[in-house]
């Protein structure tokens, strides 16, 4: 396997000729306000589901800000409304690209509840408003600015692009949906952090390349006619031999002779090199990797996954696909991934080389405001509100939870910044933010305790293709040392004008107990009372599909948090958070956890059921009912799914014991599991047997849901703990 490729630095490139007129204020949303700017027009053009705010937790004003560091003008178009072509058309024409994202979050999962119901509010809109973005508005967005201006190349990006750049299951029309890129009809699809795609691609325009000539830019996804000559492919089901045999199609079953599978019989005629060339050097099609040329091994490979149309009507090919995309997203050894989308080849590049602490601090000390644009006046937005004095100090995460798309999108190599750096934002906020109380609410990103945390050798790293490191135990390659993170704190409680820095990012304590030093530094310094957990479970069956540490690990750290809480004089209380109807769950789960509730004195103020969010490894547990954490073969044992509104409903209702509303459902339950010994009036009873007056049965939600907080529905449960 060849090493990865050393990227071009992010700040080295040559500087766009417009830097003169750079930076703004704030990213121009008008043409009046590219005229007090003194510009003709925009370079680059973002169009986002989002509210506009000018801070680094916002996805657009990072590539906004990293474009205009690189001397572009960039515009945003923020929120339009996309039933009319006038609004795409509200800053001109630009002269490189059209950027179009979703937002921070999936549309989908923005708009809707896991049971599918519309939410009522938006957290990324002025006013915490419903109803300003279209569902699937990637493609909404992208379609009217083709109308608008038909010739302007259209590159992809942020979450919802990132997470459905290949056949995936959406979880709203119960069905295998094309890439994103070919049903946006787009040019380009940048997956993961985009910086430093974007720039290449930005400047790649800008010195007259076409958008159809970058097709080598790592973490990029595109469409073409068929394989380049020179490349060999290797068929992915015999990397991972997937499905019943009955049931199998080859994915050479689209290129005909030569695959071996009886199926191509009913493909006669279908020519095994498309469209090739008469002089053209043959693509080579191996079975094998051992059978790759070592000249070709990595650079000059390409690993064919079964078509859309193949995993549409396979749901065990489906799984098998989903586990090979994953074993092929480690950036140090992961090859190219191709995928036939009826007459159009979808081409996955490797993911993007994570950047060096250098360049994120160079991303995240950008100009920002750190305000919402002028043009939303005193209108309160509530993810910016969440926020507003939180710092990022790292991103990715090599947790590998089976129901969370993080590691899909960011990677599982950590990046990091420097402490100068991030002292230095702490200081910013102090001095320059306006309604700073002196308390830092958050000192995080994905996990709170990951920082500099990696593997002890970069050979072994590079080679690594395990989904998690964490995972079935903490591997012993992974340096678990949290001193640079406890010295880190340290400073930024102790700079001036600072009253306290909080810990809102979740804490994975399977590291935290790896080091008692950070649990006593965050129980008697950066806990205000509450901190944040998550177990999601605590039967083995429903941990193992969750990829998740078993219940005596949460016990551990409880020991330790307790201990140093009590030592600092606090009455501090975890708060953890669980997850219903996850796949591996059964009714018996899910009785067993509302007894461990109950016994613990824990009563659930919002639950919701886990959401099958695209790509996430745990969806494909849902559509296929197969584990993919497991070689998929044709011996691969079915794993219990709950789906249906009434199992949903029961699961939710488990966690929510303590709601007269869910005894109803619950009594009938208990007494389907032979279990209406739980069902009285005593301390050792789960549920009354009496009603009272004015409650009926209802979803299971209780009181208190969350309606659209701006959080992944499929991170659920939380729960306040009554104090004796």
């Amino acid at each position: 396997m060849q090493p990865a490729p050393t990227p071009t630095p992010l700040f080295s490139y040559k500087k766009f000729w417009a830097q003169r007129l750079t930076p703004a204020p704030v990213l121009p949303m008008s043409a009046a306000e590219m005229d007090e700017l003194g510009w003709d027009s925009c370079d680059i053009i973002l169009i986002t589901g989002d509210a506009y705010v000018d801070h680094p937790s916002f996805g657009m004003a990072v590539v906004g800000r990293f474009l205009e560091a690189q001397g572009f003008r960039v515009g945003i178009i923020a929120q339009p409304d996309w039933n009319s072509v006038a609004p795409f058309k509200a800053l001109g024409e630009p002269n490189l690209f059209f950027g179009v994202t979703a937002g921070n979050m999936d549309s989908m999962v923005n708009r809707y509840t896991s049971d599918r119901k519309i939410r009522s509010d938006d957290a990324y809109t002025p006013g915490g408003l419903g109803g300003k973005r279209p569902d699937r508005c990637t493609i909404a967005y992208t379609q009217r600015a083709r109308e608008a201006y038909k010739n302007v190349p259209i590159v992809l990006g942020g979450i919802e692009a990132s997470l459905r750049r290949i056949a995936h299951y959406d979880y709203w029309s119960e069905k295998v949906r094309r890439s994103i890129l070919l049903d946006a009809k787009a040019d380009l699809l940048v997956f993961g952090n985009g910086e430093r795609q974007i720039a290449e691609i930005a400047h790649r325009l800008a010195a007259k390349e076409t958008i159809s000539d970058l097709t080598d830019i790592r973490g990029t996804a595109f469409t073409r006619r068929k394989v380049p000559s020179g490349w060999v492919e290797v068929d992915s089901t015999h990397l991972d031999t997937p499905g019943k045999v009955d049931k199998l199609i080859s994915p050479y079953a689209d290129i005909g002779a030569g695959s071996g599978n009886p199926m191509d019989e009913a493909k006669k005629g279908h020519d095994a090199q498309p469209n090739k060339e008469p002089d053209e050097e043959p693509v080579q099609v191996v079975r094998f990797v051992k059978d790759i040329p070592k000249s070709q091994a990595s650079e000059r490979s390409v690993i064919r996954l079964p078509s859309h149309e193949q995993v549409s009507e396979d749901a065990v090919l489906y799984a098998h696909a989903s586990r090979v995309l994953h074993t092929e997203s480690n950036p140090g050894n992961a090859r190219a991934l191709v995928q036939k989308h009826g007459d159009r080849e979808l081409w996955l590049n490797p993911p993007p080389i994570p950047l060096e602490t250098k360049e994120l601090d160079g991303i995240y000390e950008l100009p920002y405001t750190r305000q919402a644009h002028p043009v939303y006046g005193d209108a309160k937005i509530p993810a910016y509100e969440m926020i507003r004095f939180s710092i990022a100090i790292q991103r990715g995460c090599f947790g590998g939870c089976t129901f969370c798309s993080i590691t899909e999108h960011e990677g599982r190599i950590i990046q990091n910044r420097s402490e100068e750096s991030v002292l230095r934002e702490i200081e910013t906020i102090r001095d320059e933010v306006p309604g700073f109380t002196g308390v830092i609410s958050d000192l995080g990103g994905p996990t709170a305790n990951m920082y500099r945390l990696a593997c002890k050798s970069k050979t072994i790293e590079a080679a690594c293709r395990r989904p998690s490191c964490v995972f079935p135990g903490v591997c012993p390659n992974l340096n678990t040392n949290h001193q640079p993170l406890i010295d880190m704190y340290r400073k930024a409680r102790t700079l001036p004008g600072i009253k306290k820095v909080l810990i809102a990012s979740g804490v994975r304590y399977d590291l935290a107990i790896e080091s008692p030093e950070y649990v006593k530094e965050l129980a008697q310094h950066h806990t205000g009372g509450y901190l944040k957990i998550a177990p999601e479970a605590i039967g083995d069956g429903p941990l193992s599909m969750m990829m998740k540490p078993g219940v005596g690990t949460y016990y551990r750290f409880k020991e330790l948090f307790d201990k140093y809480s009590k030592e600092a004089g606090k009455e501090q209380y975890l708060i953890p958070y669980f997850i219903a109807a996850h796949p591996g769950t059964s009714d018996k789960d899910m009785l067993e956890l509302a007894l461990w509730l109950k016994g613990n004195g824990f009563r659930a103020d919002q639950v919701q059921a886990f959401l099958p969010s695209p790509m996430a490894t745990a969806t494909a547990m849902y559509h296929s009912g197969v584990n993919p954490l497991r070689k998929v073969t044709r011996r691969s044992e079915n794993i219990t799914v709950p789906k249906g509104i009434k199992i949903r409903r029961l699961h939710k209702a488990f966690l929510r014991y303590h709601d007269p509303a869910n005894w109803p459902l619950l009594r009938e339950a208990l007494k389907e599991m032979g279990r209406a010994d739980l069902i009285g009036n005593g301390k050792k009873h789960l549920i009354p047997n009496y009603q009272p007056k004015g409650f009926e049965e209802k979803s299971g939600q209780g009181k208190g849901q969350r309606k659209g907080r701006g959080q992944p529905a499929f991170r659920t449960q939380h729960v306040r703990q009554k104090k004796h």
